[in-house]
């Protein structure tokens, strides 16, 4: 018995530090590539007089139906376009 109950402590200390091992690489391989990627931001939309504001409104429609845009921020960016 005493001999089964080493054993398990054994494994148990194996997997253990393996756990630990790979969480520590898991999380310097995300810093290496969070710092190797360049940020993520909004662009915002053309302004209304550079672009027909038909085709912007239908590009809006198609964000907000996909679900990349809120009807919130569709009405905000339509009454940007229709100049409202």
């Amino acid at each position: 018995m005493p001999g089964l109950l080493r054993g398990v402590a054994r494994t148990a200390v194996v997997a253990g530090t393996a756990t630990a091992v790979s969480n520590r690489v898991s999380r310097r391989q995300a810093e290496r590539w969070a710092q190797e990627a360049p940020p993520q931001q909004y662009v915002e939309p053309a302004p209304a007089g550079a672009a027909d504001p038909i085709e912007q409104l239908k590009e809006l429609g198609e964000l907000r139906d996909s679900g990349v845009l809120t009807d919130e921020e569709f009405a905000a960016q339509k009454a940007k376009i229709l100049g409202s």
